[in-house]
């Protein structure tokens, strides 16, 4: 019988009930392990952007200062966002004061260096060469200049360092993903998703620094990358373990 007009043979894959126990429980603490690293991801974002603008919680204008910059200066950012905790309202005024008198040296060793040896040098000294020193004039005075936002070195190494390791997170877990028994198109849109959302994040990193509602788009990238992992993260667990799919609705899945 000739081969033309018939039905292609559809081939079916692997799915969670093909693995062993042994397979299972490494997928599952490989999905646990990623699961906090991206808690703890989300954490370090609120705590680095949050408060930029002088108000709570996390904005579009913190995104568009964090990454374009501001006329505020690095000092008065870090004093308004993350570090605003670090020192009482009355010394951070006397801060903002002496930044906007012009910072001169013979202000700063009455007024203000007392503050910092007493707040801040702690952790800002030249045993961390990655934060800033303040433990000289020169080193705060590198920080009370006008903010021009991250680097376009800065957004080279942490563009490069997301794309590698976004990729090895949503390739693996797309790959257990894949596993599961939700439909074909249901999964094809979950595991493509996140990669759209990383360019749309990423891309987005650099256009800000010249257009300022792009930060929009850096937290719809953000929100679409959040939503793909919680749902390939949960769904995975719930069919690996909990989940048994009738026999007349398997070919649904391939």
């Amino acid at each position: 019988m000739s081969e033309i007009g018939r039905s292609p043979v559809r081939k079916e894959y692997p799915r969670f009930h093909d693995l062993s126990p042994s397979q299972r429980l490494l997928c599952t603490f490989v999905l646990l392990t990623l699961g906090l690293g991206y808690l703890f991801a989300m954490i370090l974002i609120w705590e680095t952007h949050v408060g930029l603008d002088g108000k709570p919680g996390l904005s579009p204008k913190d995104i568009m200062i964090a990454y374009r910059g501001d006329i505020s200066t690095r000092l008065e950012l870090a004093l308004k966002g993350p570090m605003a905790d670090k020192i009482d309202e009355s010394s951070r005024a006397r801060i903002f004061h002496w930044i906007e008198e012009g910072g001169q040296e013979a202000a700063y060793q009455s007024a203000i260096k007392p503050i910092l040896e007493e707040r801040c040098v702690f952790c800002h000294n030249e045993s961390n060469p990655h934060i800033p020193n303040l433990t000289t004039f020169d080193g705060v005075k590198k920080t009370a200049v006008k903010s021009t936002g991250v680097s376009i070195g800065t957004l080279v190494r942490v563009s490069h360092i997301h794309l590698f390791g976004l990729t090895f997170i949503f390739g693996l877990t797309g790959a257990i993903f894949s596993l599961t028994y939700v439909k074909i198109w249901i999964k094809r849109v979950l595991i493509t998703t996140p990669f759209i959302a990383i360019y749309l994040d990423i891309g987005s990193w650099w256009i800000t620094k010249v257009s300022e509602p792009f930060a929009y788009v850096v937290i719809i990238g953000g929100a679409l990358m959040g939503v793909s992992f919680a749902a390939q993260f949960f769904i995975s667990l719930r069919h690996m373990w909990f989940y048994r799919v009738k026999d007349d609705r398997a070919s649904e899945y391939y």
